[in-house]
């Protein structure tokens, strides 16, 4: 069965053609500048790549241009739209309705849309990509993967704040998190390195990249995360804030910034850049801090010293903790970062391999000493293939109901 995994953006498409169940990936491309002048899809089969420029409308017209690329031409990989059987959707909230993945009706549609206010950014742009597919391959089955859905066994005590209980009565006011596709993957990927069911382990799954989320899933099944109703709250990120006393936006406000100003203030003018004023690219910040740069360097350590202590607060609350998982564009490439972060847990029985470390690089990998009472893990993230999964299995359900 020939899958279609679709992650939608507000300009842009990325998606994945798989092959399953062997999991062969025929093609994977992006569509970018959506609603531009100066559109462009770039695609991939099997690393011979191909690079076009056209405008592109909107989000109907790349679904689309989409399946021309992938069934025409020099970048065809299959013969027809037909030989498409199912199409696989990133969708960023389901709020508290959706635990797992699903079959895309008019009431999930009804959902996501009832959820943009909480995901403004995202779904929104989510729907597009839906109502594309759907229009373009009317008759096969759609499926929702929700970045929540993994969150929704965070416990009342972990996922309440402490604002008037009617805020979460009246309004959906609470912890959600996200990026649960990919701490989901590494968990269930962790397991399986223990020789292990999936809710036999125990593991605090650091998703760092851009955007950064800190997981504590004790028996295979999430607790407690470091997003919280939005993708700002928790850890530093790129260009996001992460957590800080909230008193300052009041202070800010009576200084004349208006919300939307605070708003940019806390997504896009934060993090790593706004400490270090340089960059958002932790690549550039190692390169900097190692040429002294204070600020660069500042930067990387305030990143570390909170994920330092979201891992000791998720180690607590757990009790045990079989590993610790490194994933996301960060976690899997900077050796620098995860030795800032792994130095003084030694008196925990959390001691790095400094050369694993350094040889491990992009690859799954252990990066911990022998006498570590915990394991420290690499672990490429592939949200794609996760989504993939699932709609395979809801696609055959649907099949054999037939």
């Amino acid at each position: 069965m020939k899958v279609l995994v679709v992650n939608c953006g507000s300009s842009s498409i990325k998606y994945q053609l798989y092959e399953m169940p062997g999991w062969t990936i025929l093609a994977k491309g992006l569509v970018e500048r959506i609603g531009e002048s100066e559109s462009s899809l770039v695609q991939d089969n099997g690393g011979e790549k191909h690079y076009r420029e056209m405008p592109v409308a909107d989000h109907e017209e790349a679904m689309l241009l989409i399946l021309r690329s992938l069934t025409e031409g020099a970048t065809q990989v299959v013969g027809s739209f037909n030989e498409i059987k199912a199409v696989g959707h990133r969708v960023v909230h389901g709020g508290e309705e959706f635990t797992g993945s699903v079959h895309i009706n008019d009431d999930v549609i009804a959902s996501i849309e009832r959820y943009a206010d909480l995901a403004p950014l995202h779904n929104p742009a989510n729907l597009s990509g839906i109502r594309a597919a759907q229009n373009a391959l009317p008759d096969i089955p759609q499926v929702a993967c929700f970045d929540t859905a993994f969150h929704t066994t965070i416990p009342k005590v972990a996922y309440m704040y402490a604002l008037p209980y009617e805020l979460y009565e009246q309004y959906g006011i609470r912890r959600y998190g996200f990026h649960g596709t990919s701490h989901r993957w590494v968990a269930r990927r962790s397991a399986k390195l223990f020789g292990r069911h999936k809710y036999d382990i125990n593991c605090i799954t650091c998703h760092l990249g851009n955007g950064c989320s800190i997981t504590a899933v004790k028996d295979g099944r999430s607790i407690d995360t470091s997003m919280g109703l939005t993708p700002l709250e928790g850890l530093v990120m790129g260009t996001r804030s992460g957590s800080f006393d909230p008193a300052i936006l009041f202070y800010l406000a009576e200084k004349g910034y208006d919300t939307n100003a605070l708003k940019t203030l806390c997504n896009k003018k934060s993090g790593l850049l706004g400490i270090s004023g340089i960059s958002n690219d932790m690549r550039t910040l190692v390169e900097k801090a190692r040429e002294d740069d204070d600020r660069a360097a500042l930067a990387i350590d305030v990143f570390c010293y909170g994920i330092k202590k979201y891992i000791g607060a998720y180690a607590a609350a757990m009790g045990r903790v079989d590993a610790i998982v490194f994933t996301g564009g960060i976690g899997e490439n900077s050796t620098y970062v995860r030795e800032k972060i792994c130095r003084g847990f030694e008196p925990l029985g959390i001691i790095l391999d400094l050369l694993r470390n350094k040889q491990t690089v992009g690859v799954e990998g252990e990066i911990s000493d022998a006498s570590s009472r915990v394991k420290l893990l690499v672990i490429p993230t592939d949200e794609e293939r996760a989504i993939a999964g699932d709609t395979y299995e809801i696609a055959m359900e649907k099949q054999k109901k037939k």
